[in-house]
């Protein structure tokens, strides 16, 4: 194997702030070795070039700005202006530790893979809300514990932090048009050229996510929208965890029916659950709020998700609606 030559691949939207951030964060990487940054600017209204500027003397930076054509799109124009023969992938809202590079670059070069996936977590001064909806999206407890784990088997890579080499770029032609879930697609489409995809432990980033309710639940109804589309992709990469946002809303829904008309004992299996959620977020956040916060953020990604998901399903499986002509944010 050739010496890995890193290139980081991040597109960006009106978001000069966070890509400040991010620099600043690789200006604390323990690598001694030389990687390059590749900044797309996706078609922004707000530009980041004068944070381009300012830390292109620290920092070996290329910054690309093009018409805005969706961040697949953007990552794959990245990839192909890249020097390097390894890319990571990284979403603008993210920060890196300082051990992020050294671990990737130890782990590659005694286990090499074509493509990993590595962990999000929360930053210690993130906000409550952050913290709260870094727990739900994460937590072994509602449908994001594969993100951390160490024996996730057929892990898909998330964009925010993925990693692929060159070759594997060629051969699949990267990133599709549809979003969200260009990154899960792609993972499918790099086993089925006959390459492996990895979880890296250890190799973690902060990530920002969604800072509103809104925003979040904008999100995740997306996210629910398109795995029905993804499932029909690849079948063989549908997984029966995918209903269990749609069965929580549905059996919160008879309970709280129930309860009303019957007996007060039926919420007892949701409060049950919704405690666990408050004393695990609150210990491993070290906060009673971001506990409360917990309750709230854990409704809207399911109800978010679940009710997007029955729909897509509704119209894909039963409707036979071809995605691009209903849902054309999607894909």
């Amino acid at each position: 194997m050739n010496a890995i030559y890193f290139s980081f691949i991040i597109p960006v939207y009106n978001r000069p702030d966070e890509i400040e951030e991010l620099l600043h964060s690789f200006l604390s990487l323990q690598y001694k070795n030389p990687f390059e940054i590749v900044v797309i600017e996706d078609g922004s209204a707000v530009s980041s070039k004068k944070v381009i500027e300012k830390y292109s003397k620290k920092l070996t930076i290329s910054y690309f700005e093009k018409e805005n054509t969706g961040p697949g799109d953007s990552r794959n124009y990245g990839m192909r202006k890249a020097k390097g023969n390894y890319f990571i992938i990284l979403d603008s809202d993210c920060l890196l530790p300082p051990h992020y590079l050294n671990t990737v670059a130890n782990f590659l070069q005694k286990n090499f893979f074509h493509c990993y996936g590595g962990a999000d977590t929360a930053h210690k001064d993130f906000t409550p809300l952050q913290k709260a909806i870094n727990y739900v999206m994460t937590s072994f407890f509602t449908t994001g514990g594969i993100r951390g784990s160490n024996y996730a088997k057929d892990f898909e890579p998330r964009s925010f932090n993925m990693g692929l080499s060159k070759e594997v770029f060629i051969e699949t032609g990267g990133f599709a048009t549809i979003h969200p879930g260009e990154d899960p697609d792609l993972s499918q489409r790099i086993r089925k050229a006959g390459y492996k995809t990895t979880f890296l432990p250890n190799a973690n980033v902060f990530h920002k996510r969604r800072i509103s309710w809104k925003k979040f639940y904008q999100q995740v109804k997306k996210f629910g929208l398109v795995r029905p589309i993804l499932n029909k992709w690849h079948p063989q990469a549908s997984k029966i965890t995918f209903w269990f946002p749609t069965v929580f809303v549905l059996f919160s829904i008879v309970s709280v029916l129930a309860s009303v008309f019957c007996s007060f004992y039926f919420l007892v299996p949701i409060l049950v659950y919704l405690l666990i959620l408050f004393i695990d977020s609150s210990l491993k956040n070290k906060s009673i709020y971001v506990g409360l916060l917990t309750i709230p953020a854990v409704f809207i990604q399911f109800f978010g998700y679940g009710l997007a998901f029955i729909k897509s399903i509704f119209y894909i499986k039963l409707l036979k609606k071809r995605p691009v002509v209903w849902f054309g944010e999607v894909v």
